[in-house]
């Protein structure tokens, strides 16, 4: 036969109901045993001083004086008979008047006249009062003791009273009812409000047990902090509930975020609308210092939101590769239709005999290339900067469009970071080149200025197209602004967003103006990108090589 076996409930419905529950019981257990301590002291104050009473009147009695001065201990003596009336008159358990020896001279039990009392006498013999609660030959009771004293107020016997304490506890029995049902309300409301708090968390928790709770946050810590995606949660007031690792990268969270609220993280801007909710949409585009992010909000039923962001900068760095990549496929086929011409050329002159013609007219077309490049490679003395206006170069050739250096440019060796350079000048020279090529302009034109002033590298890029209108000027840094259709592989608008989220995190800034002329300027400045010698030239060493 199968045992019925009782073991704790795994739901947290029951768990917190039960605590709940017993942590109210003996909470009420607790008060009535604090609250019965006080009520139990207080009735027996008021029995002892109920005997001290009766006691102090049994003294003052003049017959009571006399009888003890004039008569001895007799049962029936006046000192019994005084003392028997005032007992039956007061209800106490015993009034005993003794003589200075601790002689009996009254008692309930006639018997016990003549004898010796049973506790100590001296005290109220001494002229003291006592009051206690103790147990002598008619058992417990709350007794007071009085000296007995004279016309001249000399010590001539001494009074006990005591009372019942059967008494006491029958009053302080009789108040346990009322007590109780006070109790017993009490009781009923905190179980009923305990059955309401786990109906409301059983409700929360999907009846899952505690134990499951802990592992269900044990298991969403750890796959909030593998996972490869940013996750922010955020309360109905925009407060940081949790953020994992991922998020606090691609938002460049440098301190700590949970409970904060997320202005005081993010400063202003697209990034901080798209978590926010104030932009909406899914897949949003934004740009956070020099990493492109694709950012989805989720409401929550309290109010609340979840967002989850992707670092997509690889994708849309791999995405302007490849369109220079099918860019520069274009120029190749332009480049393949003119190549071919150019040798149909070279085999006229050599069909004609016309030798020395054919190797001008092949020195002139590689000459006219191999200069461009070694200007440029003159200028700019970084290898990545310099490749960069090489392959551009080619590019706006075949586009049609002249794409030159200005006179100030010069660009020497030891950026700290010539990737963010490289960057910002790509996007600058696509724009302008899709600007003027587009334009209905008769010589297009970008004219690429790059130096150094004061360790602070300045990069200007102009161009003859119709220009940018002045109440845009601030519009087109944003990101997701764009003339232009996007591709199927990547957004638009992201450009000069990237541009002027680089500069600033340098220090610096990106601006536009006007060119004259007709056309835009823009210029995006990189401070202290120059790097500084630390200390003078030292000599080179044997075996070093400078």
């Amino acid at each position: 036969m199968a045992r019925l076996r009782i073991g704790w409930p795994r739901q947290v419905f029951a768990q917190v109901l039960i605590v709940q529950l017993l942590i109210t019981t003996g909470v009420l257990l607790l008060l009535t045993g604090l609250f019965l301590q006080p009520l139990r002291t207080q009735l027996d104050d008021q029995a002892e001083h109920q005997a001290l009473a009766i006691a102090q009147t049994t003294a003052a009695d003049p017959d009571i004086v006399a009888g003890l001065l004039t008569t001895g201990p007799d049962p029936r003596g006046p000192v019994q008979r005084q003392a028997e009336r005032t007992r039956a008159a007061t209800g106490a358990l015993y009034v005993v008047v003794m003589d200075p020896h601790g002689i009996r001279w009254s008692h309930t039990d006639v018997r016990q006249v003549g004898h010796r009392v049973s506790t100590d006498p001296s005290t109220p013999l001494h002229g003291h009062v006592i009051l206690e609660i103790d147990r002598g030959t008619l058992g417990t009771s709350a007794r007071a003791k009085v000296p007995l004293r004279d016309a001249a107020g000399d010590v001539i016997g001494a009074v006990s009273v005591g009372i019942a304490y059967s008494g006491v506890q029958e009053r302080l029995l009789a108040a346990l009812p009322g007590l109780l049902r006070y109790a017993g309300a009490a009781l009923a409301v905190g179980a009923g409000a305990a059955f309401l708090v786990a109906r409301t968390l059983r409700k929360r928790t999907h009846g899952v047990s505690l134990a499951d709770i802990s592992a269900l946050l044990s298991e969403r810590e750890a796959m909030l902090h593998a996972v490869r995606e940013g996750v922010i949660a955020l309360d109905e007031h925009e407060r940081v509930r949790l953020v994992n690792d991922e998020a606090a990268r691609l938002l460049s969270l440098k301190e700590e975020a949970e409970g904060r609220d997320l202005k005081e993280l993010l400063p202003p801007g697209r990034s901080r609308d798209v978590i926010t909710g104030q932009v909406t949409g899914r897949d949003l585009l934004t740009v956070r210092e020099n990493r492109v992010l694709i950012a989805n909000r989720m409401p929550t039923p309290d109010g609340g939101s979840v967002v989850t962001l992707r670092d997509r900068t690889e994708v849309e760095l791999l995405g302007r590769e490849l369109d220079s990549i099918k860019g520069l496929l274009d120029a190749l086929r332009a480049q393949d239709h003119g190549h071919a011409n150019r040798l149909h050329t070279v085999l006229g002159f050599l069909d004609l005999d016309m030798v020395e013609r054919a190797r001008g007219y092949v020195a002139e077309l590689t000459h006219a290339r191999r200069a461009s490049a070694q200007e440029i490679g003159e200028r700019i003395r970084m290898p990545m900067v310099s490749a960069l206006l090489v392959g551009k170069a080619a590019i706006a050739a075949e586009r049609g469009v002249a794409l030159r250096l200005s006179d100030r440019t010069h660009l020497p060796s030891g950026l700290i970071d010539a990737r963010d350079v490289v960057t910002v000048l790509g996007n600058l020279i696509d724009n302008a080149l899709d600007v003027v090529a587009d334009a209905p302009t008769q010589h297009p034109a970008v004219e690429v200025e790059v130096f150094v002033e004061s360790d602070t590298v300045v990069v200007r890029v102009s161009d003859n197209g119709p220009g940018v209108p002045v109440e845009l000027r601030d519009t087109i840094f944003e990101e997701g602004w764009s003339t232009k259709e996007p591709p199927a592989h990547r957004g638009r608008g992201l450009g000069l967003a990237m541009v002027r989220s680089l500069a600033e995190r340098y220090g610096g800034a990106a601006r536009i103006a006007a060119r004259a002329g007709g056309g835009a300027v823009f210029t995006v400045t990189f401070p202290d990108l120059v790097a500084r010698p630390s200390s003078p030239a030292q000599p080179v060493l044997a075996g070093e090589t400078s």
